[in-house]
């Protein structure tokens, strides 16, 4: 027995998110026939403005309503230090932690010539315009993923960006506080000891 149309479409829907495979769909769909009607309508208008009203700022490249975002037009913020990211989803997370101050700039993905993805495929050129227009910026830290892709990536920028006489810093990688040395894998051991620091 096959389901009636609207809830296999519902289905084939949600198995298109990330990470979501049939039996979740399935679950996800049936939630969502339970749900009240004013519920639904404020989901789906949800998701219908998400789309429609969410675009990327023209100086960084974060998500925004607006443009420039919030974090480009705040100018209390240290102007000298640009945090660079792989995405959107990224500076959030760094602004929950309310330690990092400056301004961001999102590169939408990586360096992966596996995937296709060169440097005219990333948001690198308004980087590098944005560096040559503000002297400001004293330092730029690269915070790609601690992957291959990710290490490449902070290269590349390095020898675009040094020649400028600017600073280029990493996130520091290795052990995770609360994590066993036993159980650390070699390369986090060997990002833990490269990145050590004074007590």
């Amino acid at each position: 027995m096959q389901y009636p149309e609207p809830i296999a479409k519902l289905i084939d829907s949600y198995m298109k998110l990330p990470g979501i495979g049939s039996k979740t769909a399935t679950r996800l769909a049936f939630y969502t026939v339970d749900m009240n009607e004013d519920d639904v309508k404020a989901f789906s208008k949800a998701l219908v403005a998400t789309k429609n009203d969410l675009h990327y700022c023209s100086i960084c490249g974060n998500l925004t309503d607006e443009d420039p975002c919030e974090i480009c037009r705040d100018k209390t913020r240290d102007q000298t230090t640009i945090l660079v990211v792989e995405q959107p989803k990224d500076v959030m997370v760094m602004e929950k932690v309310q330690e990092y101050h400056g301004l961001y700039h999102v590169l939408h993905g990586v360096l992966s010539p596996i995937e296709g993805k060169g440097p005219e495929d990333l948001n690198i050129t308004s980087l590098i315009k944005r560096l040559q227009s503000n002297s400001q910026v004293k330092e730029v830290i690269v915070a790609t993923n601690a992957t291959p892709e990710g290490e490449a990536t902070a290269m590349y920028l390095s020898k675009l960006i040094k020649p400028a006489g600017i600073k280029v810093t990493r996130l520091a990688h290795g052990l995770s506080v609360g994590a066993d040395i036993e159980y650390a894998d070699e390369m986090t051991l060997y990002k833990a000891v490269q990145g050590r620091t004074e007590i």
